[in-house]
């Protein structure tokens, strides 16, 4: 028998995304994203009370969406999926009462799924099942770490390494600001990147030898080096091509290193930061020289999507998981040990 239709909802933080389903062995059927990064962008980074009202807008038109482009009804829907954390609490809560309506609506299973877990899990819908073990490095606006993944759905996952203060993507947000580009700072620095010489800048590689990641002492050097051309015209190429390279460089040498240590033959690179360009052609070279697979998502794939939560959904839904109990909340700041997050509130009783 085939499995189930699975609707993954995410909507963690600056998108609403609905993937609709994941039929035998994770074949992507919809995927719909609507995005509110012009409206921040207005204000330099993501405002929360803006990101929880535009989701509150979008959630049914890309639910929508992505059943037309499946061409499914609701009513076929097997299973749903959400996140249920980490991310901006008031976000969460939309995307949690979007799919708890429909879950209950349809009478099917409703499964809470962990934000960072739908980032690894989007691979597969390009490239299969993960290989057991595999290395996933993720890099996004708000997360850095090295895992290492066996079974997505049943095992604990193993951290090698996590950010000990700002995430890759932060650490471009913040710069790309110093450098007067506009927000997203990460496209902004891929952009403007290209006509940059990359060793124009001795930016340092933080925390060598270790497989943490800090990019704060990046972040401050790069601001110090602007503020050393005050008055004159500053070579953002230059600095955005410095700064470009020294974080794939971070990056790229810890994942390979990480994998040569532990026998690993594939590292998986994913998040958002996986979309810049620079990262993602050293990951390639360093892995082609070290004999390691590489796989990456295609772009649209790579930044926060509903498709990838319903990637987790099915997985769990193959593998026999026990669905969200009634009463499953949200946890804004749930650290990843396992790709099923089901938190449920303690309630206050009044006095």
């Amino acid at each position: 028998m085939s499995s189930p239709i699975v609707l993954g909802i995410e909507s963690s933080c600056d998108e609403t995304g609905a993937g609709a389903g994941l039929v035998r062995e994770g074949r992507l059927l919809g995927h719909a994203v609507a995005s509110s990064m012009d409206e921040h962008a207005r204000y330099g980074g993501v405002v929360p009370e803006i990101a929880s009202r535009a989701h509150l807008h979008a959630l049914r038109p890309v639910v929508r969406q992505a059943l037309d482009e499946a061409g499914l009804a609701l009513s076929d829907i097997g299973a749903v999926a959400v996140t249920t954390g980490p991310g901006l609490s008031g976000a969460l809560q939309v995307g949690l009462a979007g799919a708890k309506g429909i879950a209950y609506a349809l009478g099917v299973p409703l499964y809470g799924v962990h934000h960072l877990a739908g980032h690894v899990a989007a691979d597969t819908l390009e490239h299969g099942p993960l290989p057991n073990p595999c290395m996933v490095l993720i890099v996004s606006g708000g997360h850095t770490s090295l895992l290492l993944v066996r079974d997505l759905a049943r095992d604990p996952i193993v951290h090698l390494g996590d950010t000990l203060d700002d995430a890759a993507g932060e650490c471009f947000d913040k710069v790309a600001r110093v450098f007067g580009l506009p927000y997203p700072g990460g496209p902004a620095i891929d952009r403007t990147a290209r006509s940059g010489d990359p060793r124009a800048v001795p930016f340092p590689r933080p925390l060598p030898g270790s497989y943490d990641f800090s990019f704060s002492g990046l972040k401050t050097a790069a601001a110090r080096w602007a503020e050393s051309h005050a008055g004159r015209e500053l070579p953002v190429a230059d600095g955005a091509a410095s700064l470009q390279e020294a974080v794939a460089d971070v990056l790229t040498r810890k994942a390979v290193a990480a994998c040569t240590e532990h026998g690993v033959g594939t590292l998986v690179v994913v998040g958002g930061v996986a979309a810049n360009s620079r990262v993602r052609s050293l990951a390639e070279e360093r892995c082609r020289a070290a004999g390691i697979d590489l796989r990456v998502p295609p772009l649209k794939l790579c930044t926060d999507n509903g498709a990838m939560i319903a990637a987790v959904g099915d997985l769990l839904v193959r593998a026999g998981a026990e669905p969200a109990p009634l009463d499953v909340s949200i946890d804004p700041s749930a650290p990843l040990e396992y790709a099923t997050l089901h938190p449920v509130a303690v309630g206050v009783v009044a006095a």
